[in-house]
């Protein structure tokens, strides 16, 4: 363990730099979470290249269908007038959707970053055995925290939708509009900071979903600027990066290819190269941007409730708790008797040393596992 076992605050047993073992800077989260994929590229990238690959096909095949052969082939008021609206409607999809695939990663690559923070070695396909017995909830959970934020987008706009199908006075409408609108943002967004931390949670803390939300609440409470601020910055470096740097290429191709054909296989050739260009650029960005969320959930366990100093302060317990993780990772199976049922947590966590460490109520050992030793 960092600390008790002398490693230092900011390296892994290689010597290698890592997550810091302590309360992190902007900067430092952003850093850690490049590193993250740097470290680990086949399982950070893997897991991005699967999520991606059915957002963005999914997305093709809607736009190619959902736009429609007229506004393919013409270029009239109407048709440009419902194409627009099509893919508004297709950007704003798509959006949601990466979304839910950047909490979904964030959930996944949680227990990477927190075994890399404890200073635990990770084992291949580690990501995917932690966070398995919680997919369900991290899945509903993610749903959760898009559905809250897209519903305080929609309810302010609700008088505008009324006025509006009501024949309303054009004043009223445009009233509510005006105000409905920048409302409406303004509490999407500063919902989804307030419960975004429920992903990690509902993983490495084997929450319940409304317990995890109500985890997040509380590891925000106080610190809600400087989550905003973080994410902020994290977005602006995707959106460069995942419209622009590295789709550049792509569009370099789509231009000599199929700038100048018209017709149905010109249209199918250009779609096939710009998803693959998706693919490719939200495969890279998506990780980033999940691995900040989890690094911004351990950022505020240490600044909230001194997990950092918690784990030194138990020491050799804590220390005894890794061996036994380590133990079952070489092994690749649990103790004898390390995965029994829990009717008092509803999973199968009994003697997941790693997962103890980050319960706010862990379970307690049995006699003679390691974390009695």
């Amino acid at each position: 363990m960092p600390g008790p076992d002398g490693w230092d605050d900011d390296m892994d047993a290689d010597g290698v730099q890592g997550v810091p073992f302590r309360p992190m800077s902007m900067s430092e989260m952003l850093d850690g979470a490049i590193a993250g994929i740097r470290r680990r590229p086949r399982t950070s990238l893997g897991l991005a290249a699967a999520i991606s690959t059915v957002i963005q096909v999914a997305s093709s095949i809607a736009a190619y269908f959902f736009i429609g052969d007229q506004a393919r082939d013409e270029v009239t008021p109407d048709v440009l007038m419902e194409s627009l609206g099509a893919q508004l409607t297709l950007t704003v999809m798509s959006l949601v959707l990466s979304a839910f695939g950047i909490l979904l990663l964030s959930g996944m690559l949680a227990p990477i970053l927190g075994r890399e923070l404890v200073g635990m070695p990770i084992a291949p396909r580690q990501a995917w055995r932690d966070a398995r017995p919680r997919l369900l909830r991290l899945v509903v959970t993610a749903a959760a925290v898009i559905g809250i934020s897209l519903g305080a987008l929609v309810l302010p706009l609700v008088p505008f939708t009324l006025l509006l199908v009501g024949g309303a006075h054009p004043a009223l409408g445009v009233l509510a509009g005006v105000l409905g609108f920048p409302i409406g943002i303004g509490l999407m967004v500063w919902l989804y900071l307030l419960f975004v931390q429920a992903v990690p949670a509902v993983v490495l803390e084997r929450q319940t979903v409304t317990g995890a939300l109500r985890r997040a609440v509380a590891l925000s409470k106080g610190r809600w600027f400087r989550t905003f601020g973080t994410l902020l910055l994290a977005m602006l470096i995707t959106v460069f990066m995942g419209f622009f740097a590295l789709r550049i290429p792509f569009l370099v191709v789509q231009l000599i290819f199929f700038g100048s054909s018209s017709g149905n296989d010109a249209t199918m050739g250009a779609l096939a190269v710009d998803t693959v260009g998706r693919i490719v650029s939200w495969s890279v960005v998506l990780p980033f941007d999940a691995g900040v969320i989890a690094l911004l959930y351990m950022d505020r366990r240490m600044r909230r409730e001194g997990f950092d100093l918690d784990l030194r302060t138990r020491g050799r317990s804590a220390s005894a708790i890794a061996r036994e993780s380590i133990a079952r990772d070489r092994n690749g199976s649990a103790p004898e008797g390390g995965e029994q049922s829990d009717t008092d947590h509803g999973d199968t966590d009994r003697g997941e040393g790693f997962i103890d460490l980050w319960r706010t109520n862990p379970l307690p050992a049995r006699p003679g596992t390691g974390a009695n030793q």
